[in-house]
């Protein structure tokens, strides 16, 4: 008899101590993505709104952390349209909340994505981004992701929160920091809290997040590095197909 009622709590014992372990690993945080050596580093082109390669006064101080970031991994290309000589640079393209595209643009990009391009489209619905530039300037990231239908093309539908202010979000397997992230909708396979959609397209692969003020770390991650992580991790899965 003795020995049968220790063998329950032991047994139980057991399992609660291999649940934490469970617990512990599946929780802790991934680890950062190593930098690549400058011979490896793939050409990443670059098309965005935001004051990534330079700030909005264009200072000679240098990019942004998440350009710092992007380069640690990749060879950095910027670009200011999605034309086929631009997009010949390079088989991996980051659109960061671009500007829209005229059409003519929009068939050569989905071109380029059906014979095997990669793209990673920031799509955000609110940006939160501040700027110094007034309303109207050219020069100052638009509020809103301008899209012309490609979204709808390639059958997703964008819709902007119902409430304005940061929000935890998945990323690359990476819990982040979002400011009024949007929903994505569709035929993709969407991330169960609708961010990230990864799309099939011809031969090649897209990517769509909900978000773009996720770069903009010194303000909506306080100065860390979970964001950026997140999206490395995200880009070396888009790589990877």
């Amino acid at each position: 008899m003795t020995r049968a009622r220790w063998r329950v709590p032991a047994l139980a014992v057991a399992v609660i101590l291999a649940a934490a372990v469970a617990f512990a690993v599946v929780s802790r945080p991934p680890a950062s993505l190593p930098a690549r050596p400058p011979s490896q580093r793939p050409a990443l082109l670059l098309l965005t709104s935001l004051p990534l390669m330079f700030g909005e006064q264009f200072s000679l101080k240098g990019g942004s952390p998440a350009l710092a970031a992007l380069e640690t991994r990749y060879r950095v290309v910027p670009i200011s349209v999605t034309d086929d000589s631009d997009l010949a640079k390079g088989q991996i393209l980051l659109m960061a909340h671009p500007l829209a595209q005229p059409p003519e643009d929009l068939v050569a990009l989905d071109g380029w994505v059906r014979r095997g391009g990669r793209v990673m489209l920031l799509a955000d619905p609110m940006l939160e981004w501040p700027s110094e530039l007034p309303l109207g300037d050219p020069l100052r990231p638009p509020p809103m992701f301008m899209d012309t239908g490609l979204l709808a093309h390639w059958g997703l539908r964008l819709d902007a929160p119902d409430e304005r202010g940061p929000a935890r979000r998945e990323l690359g397997e990476t819990s982040i920091r979002t400011a009024s992230p949007g929903a994505l909708f569709g035929g993709c396979e969407i991330g169960h809290d609708r961010l990230v959609a990864h799309c099939a397209i011809g031969k090649g692969k897209a990517t769509i997040v909900a978000d773009a003020d996720l770069l903009d770390v010194q303000h909506v991650d306080q100065g860390r590095t979970r964001n950026l992580d997140g999206l490395l991790r995200e880009l070396a899965i888009l790589e990877r197909g």
